[in-house]
This record gives C-alpha cells, structure tokens and sequence, in this order.
C-alpha cells in the first residue's frame, strides 16, 4: 500500500507551478525581447514594508502568483500554498496583502482559520503593531503614502484611501454570521459590497465536504468560505481565496482532483529541512523513566546554553524544553514532579545520576554523553551549576499551558508561550497536551519529552507529535558575533556546534511499536529524521603518496564540452528523445476493474489488440484535457512549433492522422468492451509521458566530441562528508546503506570511501586487477571516486561532467535511445598510464538494477558505450595527442552485466588464478 502512494505522489502535476516554471525559464520572446514574468522581480514596496526580508521560496511563490493572476485566463481566484511548516506561510501572506492592495486595488482581507491559538498569532502578526511578532514596519509606505492596517469586525460600507482592512475570524463565527443572523456578525452582503481577499489558514480543515458526504461541522466550514469567495461572481472584481497549508492529502483522489489546477506553489518539509532552513532533528529513543528523562533533558538544556557561550553565541540564548502528555492530569502531576525533581537537586544527587546514566547500555545518546562528559570534567563546580539549574529551572520559570478542558489559559500565559525568544521572557519549560500543534511558532524549543504515563501508541497520536517536531524543528536565528543567521551555518562542519545549536532533540519513549508507528509518521509526513548517536563529518583525503606521484603532479582527467543548443535544433520529437512510431504499443490499465494487467503474466495471459476506434480525435480531445499542451506554454519547449494544427498532424510532431494504437490486455479481453474513455485514457498517459520528455529534453546545452583536460591536483582534492544517518525521509529513500571503509590500497587515492554496498563491491572487483594492470600499465594505475562533495561550492565542478553527442544508440547498437542534453558524472574514473606516457580514462558507473530509475539512466550507459565505440570520432586538446577515453556497461550487483569481463577486453588483460580466487572471496 505504502508503495502504491508513493508511486502516486510522482505522478502529481500541478499546472499553476509548471506554468509559473516554465515562465521563469523563458528570458526572451520570438523578436528576442524580455518577457515581462522572467523580468519580474518582487516589487520593492514589499521587501520595504516587511519585517523580514522574503527567503527565495517566499518570493518564488509571490512570483509564482504574480503569474497566476497576469498570465493565465481568467485568472485563478482560488489558489492553494502548500507550504512546511515553520517555512514562514504568515510572511508570505503580509506580502501578499500589500501585493493584492496595491497592484489589484483589494482593501478587505478575511483572515480565517480553525483554532484560537492561530488566531492570536496572526492577530500579532499583522494587526498588532505593539507585538514582537509584528511582520509589518511600524509605518507602511507606497508611492508616498502611508498605509493604515485597521482591524474590524465588519467591513465598513464605505472605505478610506490608503487603508487596509482585515477581519480575524474562527471559521465557525464565518459560518454563524453568514447563517445565523445576530448583531454584529457579517452576512453574506457584506461580502458583496466590496472585493475581499480571503486567507484561509490550515486549509487542510476546510475539505470535509470533498473527503466525504457527510454533513458535519467541517463540512459547513467549506460551504461556508465557498460562499463568500463566490458571493462577487458577477462582478468585474471578484472576491478572492488564497488557502495556506503545510498538510494536504494529496493521496486521496478527492482532494487533488480539488486542488489540481489551484495549487500555485509548493514547498515540502524534507525540502524546507534539507535546504537548512531548520533544525536537524535528531531522535533520543531511552528506557529511562519519566523523572530521569526530565533531568537527562535539563542537563542536555543546560549544556545547550553553555555551548552556546563557548561558541560566542551573542544575545539572548535561552534553549526551551517542551513536555507532550497525553492528558490534562498528567501534564499537570509531570509539572509537580519537576518541580519537586529540580528543588530537591543537588551537587552529589547529580554526579551519581550521571555516573548511573553512562553504565546504561541503553543510552547510547552522542549529545547526552557529550553532556555528561562536560559535567564531570567539572564535577568540582558542580555545586555552583547545580545553583544555576535551580535559578533557571525555578518554578516562576515553568509554564503549564492547559485547564481541565485542555484548552490553553489566559491571553497572558498565551503571550507568554509565543514570545519565548523575547529577552524579557524567563520561561524555560512549557507543559501541554494538544494545543501546540498549530499556530505555535516559537524557534528556541530544542527539546520536546515525551512524558510515557497513558501515551498512546496508535497513528493518529504519533501523527500528532510528528507535527508538533515539525513546529519545533524551526530555526532560531541566534546571533554570533553580532551577526544573525536564518538558516544553518554549520552544516559539515567537523566539530559539535550543529549538534547543540542547530539541532532539536525529542525524547521519545523506547517502545517497540510506539516507536514503529512513530518513525511511520515521520516518514508519512517526509521529516527527515535520524537517531542521535555519533555522526561527526569525515574527513576524506587524497593519500600522501599519491601526492607525490607524477600522476598528482602531471595527470589530467578528461571531459567532453559543450555547446549552446540553437532553438533550429528542436524541429521534431526525435530531438526531445521521444521515440514516437506510427504503431503505438500501450498497456490497457485496468484501475478500479477487477482484473489488472499488471498482476498477469503478459508473457502467456495477453493479446494484442488493433484499435479501430482510435483517430486524431482522441489526440484532440486529450491535449484539451493537459494544460501543458496550451499552445501558448508547449511553444516555450517547441520554439519550431507553428500551430497546435501542425502540432498534431505534422510527421515531424504527433502525426495524428496515420496513428495506429494497439493495446496490450488480457486475453479473454472481448475488443468490443473498450470504452471511448478508456481510449482517451490511454491517450491522455501517452502524451503525460511526452510532456516530461519534452520538459527534460529541452535543454539549451548539448555535449560535443571535443575532450579537455583538468589537472587532477586542482580536482580531486580533501573534503569533508557525513554519513547520512535519516531514516524517515522519502528524499533519501531508495539509496543503499552508506558506510565508511578504510583504504589502505595504494591504488584507491583516498584514505577513505564513504559508498554504498554497491560501490564497495565494485572497488573491490577492479581491485582484483590491479597487480594484471600493473603488468602492462606500468606507470599508474588509479581507481578515482568521483564525489560530488568535492566542489560542492564551486561552480568548476560543473565542468567534470559528460555530455551526451554524436547520434544515441541501445548498447546493442540497432534502437534509437533517448536524447538527453544534460550532463552527468559517473562515479569512478579508472586511471591508467604505460611508459610510453598513454594515457588511458575509463569512467565506471555502479547502478541498481531496480525501478524505474535504471530504466531513465540508461542513456548514460549509451553514452559511455558510444563513447567506447567511436573513438576515432573524439578530439582532444592540442597536447593531449597520446589519450584514450572509454566506459564501461553499468556495473550492477554481482557483475550481472559482466563488466569487469568487458574491462579486461578493453584494457588487454587476463583473468589468472590469483584474480579467480579473489573474485571467489568477493562472492
């Protein structure tokens, strides 16, 4: 099942983003002018009156709704921003509001959302100008004119020049005004009289109606939005809807088939996490009881604050911890036994803790043992730390945010909680149960506990925290030498500092299935997480004596350049990679019948069928139906298109009229069955494959056979590389195990590798050739890893890829293969150089067998084949007169393609004894 959603997930397609996209990346009109979306730039009024300058994603999607509402007809009126969470939605939205004032006239803004937490935050957020939490400059100016931001319960009937107004609602009271008539309250004319913006919040909440038919609360909610939002349709200035969410459900049907064609912009956790604008999350997973864990979390607390002085860390830095009960009454007993647990502290109590805590087995934290290991190096000072644990854990500095209802207290306990980075809040551990799981956007909580008594172990609870470390996860922009940051600095570095200032800690409980469905949720919500033990980055060198060899000194590796594409290039779909033949082959995929085509043998229990129904009405009918296929967007990827009339019948394009479908389905298939939509259906996934490759395949640059050398001493050089510990990430899904090998062969140039098992196999099969190499390639014989974290920063690194030229073909030489401009860099070079100075280059490329994905990479293995089979087609450099360059098939586990037999063909070698036996003990 899991699998099946995934598979889904990469088949999503949102047009509003490709659009936008693919705008962005067309610079220049026909008569060679700029286009007025490339050239757009977020307006200056905006970054001006903001708080906060815009992160690139924020303004990428400013600039993707810019294009919504300027290029596309009509213009969306409902738009979705699926956004992380903690990626700063409420920035983008007080962009937006001065976006939509001034460049569309709107003054009315509805903000709405479901729960009061939210609401507050966002009233400080753009109301409340005497809030901390303010995004707005105290005086907002445009073209001259000073801008009042006015709260109201209504609409006024009449407006005031430079003035916006902007109503904060639960989206219950916007149901009970619009369908319970009380004073006060805004009824459906009110939304009438004048365009408003609506900005609906957790929008997640707002599609009962789609999901089901049931007539419930939620389901009002939706109802209720819609309603306003359609209340101007005969207007010329409609009412807008600009819905904002971190969670939506893609995988039901329902609700993508909802928000399709609405969602403008999207920007998932894993990415938000994975580009550094968060913290790392790491994962403490103990046995310890819930007493010990509160004491384990104020040393790990503590130690945060001091490691944050040793670095220089300037300012206020006061780290948060956070305990999640499951009730209200266990909350509230965790909050007496803390405060029991800190009063009755002292120096000896906290030395046999921390002695007991290290003859665990269990605890085999790196940031609590590195904790440890402080306080014990000070064991004379404990007294005084202990002093200092008490005066920052007192009770006047613990904060439970629930009653008996579990709802959150009063509005100053409410300030309270949000304005824990403010200097003159003393806070250091808050207690709660639910009410933390929207709208909290502290960014110094570095430690959430999961407090074990009546935890529940189910989906639903685990989800729950999943979020609420998605919220915690969020950045905090400390200061070091005055200077802030709002993303990440110490990414790779080599010392601890990410580890406890970068980095937030949850305390979990150590349950089997607890933590199974956990870590499922996590994976379900894409949070890139991993366990907290020992993963300092490693440090991989080139060997000394290889430093002193000739190759170092002398040695070059030798790449292909490329050209810039001429858009005369792209005259046919040849040229995009498309294959497309008159006899088109497909499956009939089954779905929702009883009887898939992928679970038959097709071997035995197919047939295939010859579609007479089929013509060019149904290629018409299906490039209706795909947005990307509007002439006006396929001409930005088909610059030699004319007309959507030469698109479909031109034999250069689709050839629609000499089109013949066949169709492969199970044999007791009776033909007379197929449906018309069944035929479009199949139309529709035939072009939805074109339509990526004509997006991959339009690529500006294209390989030639010209070869330049690159000094090996300037590019293969030391670097730095952490083994990647996530483990609830689909972003990293689907790699091999990665571990750490020391190298001791002279003829691998670095100390280490840090490769998967596929690799390190490969290493050691070219590595039971090397002494017959020597034999005949006396001078050098090198295996070079090729790892992209070499000149992860430097843009020469871009240079060390193939290109694909010359005219593609299968490794068997007979089928045209895929056109693919972009380049690539196989992952090992293996270097070799006789006495007579010859040079010999032979890129290898281990890949998993597996998926889709082998499938899509095959081009590089043509490329490395063709590369082999016409050399006399290369050139190289003017000094470069004694070279030669080759590659090898894909090496694939087990050498299931027998590629070392092709390498010793290639290199004139033969396999002996010695390399039989050392094959046998690689096996």
């Amino acid at each position: 099942m899991a699998k099946a959603k995934k598979n889904k997930e990469k088949t999503l397609q949102f047009p509003l983003i490709e659009q936008a996209r693919h705008a962005d990346n067309a610079f220049l009109d026909e008569a060679g002018n700029t286009l007025e979306h490339a050239s757009f730039e977020v307006p200056s009024y905006i970054d001006e009156n903001l708080l906060h300058t815009l992160r690139n994603y924020q303004n990428q999607a400013l600039r993707n709704y810019h294009f919504t509402q300027t290029h596309i007809q009509p213009n969306p009126q409902h738009v979705l921003f699926n956004m992380a969470t903690g990626s700063g939605k409420t920035d983008l939205m007080a962009a937006l509001i001065l976006y939509l004032y001034q460049e569309h006239n709107y003054q009315n803004f509805l903000f709405t959302v479901n729960t009061n937490s939210v609401l507050m935050k966002t009233e400080d957020n753009l109301v409340n100008a005497a809030s901390e939490k303010y995004l707005f400059n105290e005086k907002i100016e445009i073209d001259g004119n000073t801008i009042a931001i006015k709260k109201v319960e209504r609409f006024p009937r009449l407006t005031q020049a430079n003035t916006i107004y902007i109503k904060l609602s639960l989206v219950q009271n916007v149901f009970d005004g619009l369908f319970t008539i009380k004073e006060g309250t805004m009824g459906l004319s009110d939304y009438e009289r004048h365009p408003v913006a609506i900005l609906a919040d957790e929008a997640h909440h707002y599609s009962a109606s789609t999901k089901s038919s049931e007539k419930d609360a939620e389901n009002t909610w939706e109802s209720a939005i819609n309603k306003i939002w359609n209340a101007r349709n005969n207007e010329e200035q409609k009412n807008l809807l600009l819905e904002f969410t971190a969670t939506v459900g893609f995988e039901k049907e329902a609700i993508y088939d909802k928000y399709r064609d609405k969602v403008v912009y999207r920007y998932p956790l894993s990415k938000f996490m994975l580009d550094g604008y968060s913290k790392q999350v790491k994962r403490i997973e103990t046995s310890a009881s819930d007493e010990d864990k509160m004491l384990n979390v104020v040393l790990l607390s503590q130690f945060r604050k001091y490691r944050a002085q040793i670095e220089g860390v300037t300012g206020n830095f006061k780290p948060v911890i956070m305990f999640k009960s499951a009730k209200v009454d266990i909350s509230i007993a965790a909050t007496k036994a803390f405060k029991t647990l800190i009063a009755n502290l002292n120096a000896s109590k906290l030395s046999n803790f921390i002695k007991r805590q290290q003859l665990l087995d269990s605890n085999d934290s790196s940031a609590l043992e590195l904790a440890y290991t402080f306080y014990l190096k000070n064991e004379d000072r404990l007294a005084d730390i202990v002093r200092e644990i008490k005066h920052d854990f007192d009770p006047k500095n613990v904060l439970n945010v629930n009653d008996k209802s579990g709802n959150m207290l009063e509005k100053g306990q409410y300030e309270a909680l949000n304005t824990l980075e403010s200097p003159n809040n003393f806070y250091r551990v808050v207690f709660a149960v639910a009410k933390l799981t929207e709208g909290w956007d502290v960014l110094n909580l570095y430690d959430i506990v999961r407090i074990t008594e009546s935890a529940a172990t189910n989906k639903d609870a685990t989800m729950v925290e999943a979020q609420l470390i998605g919220r915690g996860a969020r950045y905090y922009p400390f200061e070091i030498e005055g200077v802030k940051s709002y993303s990440r600095r110490f990414d790779g570095d080599s010392s601890n500092k990410q580890l406890f200032l970068e980095t937030l800690h949850y305390h979990t409980m150590n349950e089997p299935q607890y933590l199974k469905q956990l870590v499922g949720s996590l994976k379900q919500m894409d949070l890139p997480t991993g366990k907290d033990k020992q993963n300092p980055p490693i440090e991989i060198k080139v060997k000394s004596a290889f430093k002193r060899t000739d190759a170092w000194r002398n040695g070059k590796i030798y790449y292909n350049e490329s050209v810039e594409v001429p858009d005369s290039y792209f005259d046919s779909l040849e040229k995009y990679g498309i294959n497309h033949r008159e006899d088109i082959q497909r499956y009939l995929n089954y779905g929702s019948r009883e009887v898939d085509y992928r679970t038959i043998d097709l071997s035995q229990n197919t047939k295939s069928i010859h579609v007479k129904k089929f013509d060019a009405r149904y290629i018409k009918k299906a490039l209706q139906k795909l947005d990307f296929y509007h002439f006006a967007n396929l001409k930005k990827y088909l610059p030699q298109l004319n007309s959507m009339k030469e698109f479909i019948h031109d034999e250069k394009w689709l050839n629609a009229d000499k089109l013949k479908l066949f169709l492969t389905v199970p044999q007791e298939y009776r033909s007379e069955a197929l449906t018309a939509d069944e035929i479009l259906k199949v139309t529709i996934d035939l072009l939805k494959e074109y339509q990526v490759k004509i997006q991959s395949g339009y690529v500006k640059e294209r390989g030639t056979n010209k070869f330049k050398g690159y000094p090996i001493k300037d590019y293969l050089s030391n670097y730095n590389k952490r083994v990647p510990e996530y483990d609830t990430t689909t972003q990293i899904s689907g790699q091999q195990h990665i571990t750490v090998h020391e190298m001791p062969d002279d003829f691998f140039i670095y100390e280490k590798a840090i490769v998967n098992n596929l690799e390190y196999e490969l290493i050691e099969r070219v590595k039971a050739y090397v002494d017959a190499l020597r034999d005949k390639y006396k001078k050098a014989v090198y295996l070079f890893r090729m790892d992209e974290n070499m000149h992860r920063e430097s843009i020469k690194s871009e240079a060390l890829k193939l290109h694909q030229y010359g005219k593609p073909t299968q490794a068997d030489g007979k089928t045209p293969s895929d056109v693919h401009l972009s380049g690539f860099q196989p992952d090992f070079i293996l270097f070799l150089e006789d006495e007579s100075d010859f040079y010999f280059q032979i890129f290898i490329e281990p890949k998993g067998m597996s998926g889709d994905r082998f499938v899509k990479e095959l081009w590089k293995e043509e490329l490395l084949a063709y590369m082999t089979t016409h050399q006399g087609e290369i050139e190289f450099e003017d000094d470069a007169v004694n070279v030669k360059v080759s590659g090898l098939k894909f090496y694939t586990k087990d050498d299931g393609q027998d590629t070392m037999k092709q390498l010793r063909e290639m290199t004139g070698i033969k396999e002996n004894q010695k390399q039989e036996e050392a094959l046998l003990s690689v096996e």
